[in-house]
């Protein structure tokens, strides 16, 4: 029996272009470019300006082969010989700049060393997968479940976690050692199982962070002695094996190592007495335009109905073409409004560079201010850095969230973050602060906070406990 029903719902639906958009507001200098240059390949309709220098510079050198494109005037010339041989030298006005080491990513290397080990096509996709998605310092951050979800999203094949597992287990057995690891402790215990398990030290220690982590962490030592029947000069050797392992596998390889890539900045702050002026890094859309030739040509198309299927083509590729200039100056006018609130609302800490003049500002506070939604906020400042007098910032950064002070003031939490690291930096590294001191050294500058935010904002900077910093001491 048929029914009908009249039913009242809705709906909020996002366009293609929309989120077309959405993924421009999230690039960065470097991958705008690279962006801009794979449209400027897919679609004739759109061209760019040339650089007026570059075709200043191709003038002169084409003048400058007119010169001595006669032999008898070049080879009778009276020009002195030592003249002549300046490419023999080094000009006095120009500066030589040493080039960059060559180096590799480790994810790279991880690849090549999985190769050797491994033959099977579809298993090296998915590892090379799974090193991508690694962090900086080698460590896996990502839930295993997530980077099986987004790999099913982004090839269109389901994959259920279980299938990285084993793949997993294959990249820890590489170089580095703890490379892969899913947590700090998971890092100690592969660089551990990688010594000599007869050793009873390494025993000992192994059995500590698999099954007393937390109490190490909790500075239960009473507790861990006790429970592995170990004497106090026993415990304190194997804390020193501990403490001789790296926390992160390729922490040490890149702090050492010589940078072979740049960062490129999306905005520029210039301080001109009192003001401050914000401006993009590079604006693109004064340089995108729309072929004449091209219009013409749609338009003639549209005249003659003989040929609908390539009208249409030539239309939507005009079309898409202004979409796309259009959507980059949306963009780059979005950013510039963005950047100019956030340096409004930080102006004393653009002004001076003091990082304890950092208001505590959410994405919240900028959304509200600039009349766009928070989701268009976080894309905007996501990994992009702002070059300023006092050198270069990400974004990210500037965003913190606050506490009040004794003086019923909102403080930044990165301000507390600093003095945590001044009083730690300044401690006896014998005889270090604990958490409780801690606490009380930040309360006569007057922060008041309790210890247990002291101990997170201690683990954000990565510092260990005191008991740890003693023996490192």
């Amino acid at each position: 029996m048929l029914q009908q029903n009249l039913v009242q719902k809705q709906e909020t639906k996002i366009l293609p272009q929309q989120i077309q958009l959405l993924n421009l507001f999230h690039l960065n200098t470097l991958e705008l470019e690279h962006r801009i240059e794979q449209e400027l390949e897919d679609n004739p309709f759109l061209e760019k300006k040339e650089d007026e220098d570059e075709d200043k510079g191709d003038k002169f050198a084409k003048e400058q082969v007119q010169d001595y494109q006669d032999w008898d005037e070049y080879g009778y010339d009276d020009i002195p010989d030592y003249k002549m041989e300046y490419s023999n030298y080094l000009p006095d006005e120009e500066k030589t700049f040493s080039p960059l080491k060559a180096g590799t990513d480790f994810r790279e290397d991880l690849k090549k060393q999985y190769r050797l080990c491994c033959n099977d096509q579809e298993e090296t996709l998915l590892a090379d997968y799974l090193i991508d998605s690694l962090s900086d310092n080698g460590l896996l951050e990502i839930p295993l479940d997530k980077v099986a979800e987004e790999y099913s999203f982004s090839c269109k094949t389901w994959l259920e976690p279980e299938a990285f597992e084993q793949i997993l287990m294959n990249i820890q057995k590489l170089d580095p050692i703890g490379i892969g690891a899913r947590s700090i402790c998971e890092c100690l215990l592969l660089q551990l199982k990688a010594m000599n398990k007869k050793r009873p030290d390494v025993q000992k220690a192994i059995c500590l962070l698999q099954e007393h982590y937390q109490d190490l962490r909790n500075r239960n030592m009473d507790k861990i002695m006790e429970c592995l029947h170990l004497e106090e000069d026993e415990l304190k050797i194997i804390l020193e094996l501990v403490s001789s392992l790296k926390m992160k596998p390729v922490a040490e390889v890149q702090e050492g190592s010589t940078p072979n890539s740049h960062i490129i900045p999306d905005f520029l702050i210039v301080q001109e007495g009192d003001y401050l002026e914000v401006s993009l890094y590079n604006q693109r859309s004064s340089s995108l335009f729309i072929s004449r030739e091209w219009k013409e040509i749609v338009a003639d198309s549209q005249k003659n109905k003989k040929d609908a299927a390539a009208a249409q083509y030539l239309k939507n590729k005009y079309q898409s073409a202004q979409w796309f200039v259009s959507a980059i100056r949306q963009r780059e006018g979005t950013m510039l409004r963005i950047m100019k609130a956030i340096v409004n609302m930080q102006y004393d800490y653009f002004r001076e560079g003091d990082i304890k003049l950092l208001k505590p500002m959410i994405l919240k506070n900028i959304a509200d201010k600039t009349g766009v939604d928070i989701s268009t906020v976080s894309r905007i400042t996501c990994n992009k850095y702002v070059d300023t007098p006092f050198g270069m910032i990400l974004l990210k950064d500037l965003f913190t969230e606050g506490i009040i002070n004794e003086k019923g003031e909102a403080i930044s939490n990165r301000v507390i973050q600093v003095a945590i690291e001044d009083a730690i930096e300044k401690e006896d590294k014998k005889n270090p602060y604990t958490d409780q001191q801690l606490v009380t050294i930040l309360a006569k500058k007057g922060f008041s906070i309790a210890r247990r935010t002291v101990a997170k904002y201690r683990e954000i900077l990565q510092i260990p406990v005191a008991q740890m910093r003693s023996i490192w001491a």
